[in-house]
């Protein structure tokens, strides 16, 4: 199957209501797991790579090249999606390199600058057909860069994204990044006022820190893609874990990174089940 355009995912899930995965690339073994999750349920995901993922791997292009191909290879539709890129030098990297999508972070600007770069970003990349996302409202947890307790107000975002011309918007509804339990209450009234304002989809980041029901619910309030990284890292690193603590001699690193690989397939393959249905008919999988 070629390489699908994360425009085609999310006006997929966008009309019929649903939510769509986007789930991080961290190095080649979370890419193969993704994209295996994927394949399993026979759904179509949108990888992400970050700004902080790209500065890892010492660049974007090793990593980016890397996750184009094995979308291409996928038999599910995959996008390639770059995600919370503060520098604007790196939106217009990935959009050059074939990303499907970009998401410009310009959170941490004041509202004028934000709008400002975010618009230049946007033109940039939607001369070259590319779908852009962008972020209003502070989401905690990014590495202090996003302060928690600020809600995305929908008289601002509507003006933003007509300011702009944005394909997609991340708002702050309650969420926080990097959170470890599944914790967090969103405000659900915010995300259908922010629905009613907005002719885009709405990102719910840091989605990692909400439980089951609450992203069921958040989808049906208005929520089209769901951002999820430590989550599926915790997956990863306790399968690593478990697999050195049983076999302690072992050298040869495919084995425990095989075993972390492995792990994803099924969490994401149920994540990417639960979100499709949560629209049309809530269903709600174990608790993450």
């Amino acid at each position: 199957m070629a390489l699908a355009t994360t425009r085609s995912i999310m006006e997929q899930a966008a009309t019929a209501g649903t939510g769509q995965g986007a789930f991080n690339v961290i190095h080649l073994e979370t890419l193969e797991g993704l994209i295996a999750g994927a394949e399993a349920a026979g759904r179509p995901v949108i990888l992400q790579i970050s700004e902080n993922c790209a500065k890892f791997h010492g660049g974007l292009e090793p990593v980016a090249a890397a996750s184009l191909a094995a979308a291409r290879k996928a038999s599910v539709p995959v996008a390639v999606h770059l995600d919370h890129a503060e520098d604007e030098a790196l939106a217009c990297e990935a959009v050059d390199l074939g990303f499907g999508s970009i998401m410009y972070d310009g959170a941490h600007l004041d509202y004028a600058e934000n709008v400002e770069v975010t618009a230049r970003v946007a033109a940039y990349a939607h001369a070259r057909g590319v779908y852009v996302e962008a972020e209003l409202g502070r989401v905690g947890g990014k590495d202090g860069a996003h302060a928690p307790g600020v809600l995305t107000d929908p008289a601002e975002a509507a003006a933003f994204v007509a300011a702009t011309g944005v394909d997609a918007l991340a708002v702050a509804v309650g969420s926080s990044h990097a959170m470890t339990e599944r914790s967090a209450a969103l405000n659900l009234d915010r995300i259908t006022a922010l629905k009613a304002a907005l002719d885009v989809p709405l990102v719910l980041h840091g989605s990692s820190g909400v439980s089951d029901a609450n992203i069921v619910a958040a989808i049906a309030a208005g929520m089209t893609k769901i951002n999820v990284s430590t989550h599926l890292n915790g997956f990863f690193t306790r399968a690593v874990r478990e697999y050195l603590e049983a076999n302690p001699a072992v050298v040869d690193s495919r084995k425990y990174l095989g075993a972390g690989r492995a792990a994803l397939v099924p969490e994401v393959a149920r994540l990417l089940a639960l979100f499709a249905g949560a629209g049309t008919a809530p269903k709600l999988g174990r608790a993450l």
